[in-house]
């Protein structure tokens, strides 16, 4: 899936959007209400995913502005929800999921950066992250059923992310939890104590990308999202097909090359 980045589309209400050194920064900027989501963001975030440049950006970070990540659904949308009939539920849900399944099948690797809470649709942007790192200190919730709803946008992504077993404990109690326990559980991958080690690990883990092969990247999640949805008899032949294609490709020549040279591959920026 080729995706084209329009600059022009840059300009956001509640998102920032930085493209620099083939980092796309995307900043969920409603600091005011602890960067919660309402239909306004939403509808952006979905035209940011839709536009992205594949050619221009080799990875994506997800953060928050402020001292919260993400609180979830946003006070006054949620008022207005509870008006909606069944249908507009259907149409405002379907926005949603529609952001959270572009973000899980972006090209790009997307980090998210999570500071003081993730809490509901927060944490489904961190299952949607390929990987998330978190300050020790940062909370999170699936808090829907405290509401009497439920987190059922978001449960393929955290269900995928965390196992059946914990999304259990944690769909059904809505309680909050501790980074530690995140980690645990694999819905983030690494924690640190301050913000400085934050943007530190999250540079750190940028960099990492940028001295992988683009098309390989990409090819990777292509990769994993095949094998985890197919059973075994079916995923074995898709492998075979996925390697050899790497190994004969422009890319996969470079860098096997490159090795045996022992020499920085065409796409590694010194």
């Amino acid at each position: 899936m080729q995706l084209h980045y329009n600059p022009r589309r840059m300009a956001y209400n509640t998102l920032l959007v930085e493209l620099a050194d083939g980092v796309l920064t995307v900043t969920l900027n409603r600091p005011e209400v602890h960067n919660a989501f309402n239909d306004e963001l939403i509808a952006e975030a979905v035209d940011l995913f839709e536009h992205v440049d594949t050619d221009a950006a080799r990875a994506i970070v997800i953060k928050g502005a402020g001292k919260t990540f993400c609180a979830g659904a946003d006070l006054n949308w949620m008022s207005r929800m509870v008006a909606y009939t069944r249908d507009e539920n259907v149409r405002d849900s379907s926005h949603v999921a529609k952001l959270f399944a572009l973000m899980n099948s972006c090209p790009l690797p997307i980090v998210g950066r999570i500071q003081g809470a993730a809490i509901g649709g927060g944490v489904g942007l961190a299952a949607v992250c390929d990987i998330a790192i978190a300050m020790s200190d940062a909370k999170f919730g699936l808090s829907e059923v405290k509401l009497g709803i439920l987190p059922a946008l978001i449960s393929p992504y955290v269900i995928a992310k965390i196992g059946e077993t914990h999304a259990r404990a944690l769909f059904l109690t809505g309680e909050r939890f501790e980074a530690e326990r995140a980690l645990r559980i694999g819905l983030v991958h690494r924690t640190v104590d301050t913000i400085e080690e934050l943007d530190a690990a999250v540079y750190e883990t940028v960099t990492q990308l940028k001295t992988a092969g683009p098309e390989a990247v990409r090819e990777c999640k292509k990769l994993i999202a095949h094998v985890v949805s197919h059973e075994l008899v079916d995923a074995i032949p898709y492998t075979i097909e996925a390697i050899a294609e790497r190994r004969v490709s422009e890319e996969g020549q470079e860098g096997m090359k490159a090795f045996l040279e022992k020499r920085l591959a065409s796409w590694i920026v010194n």
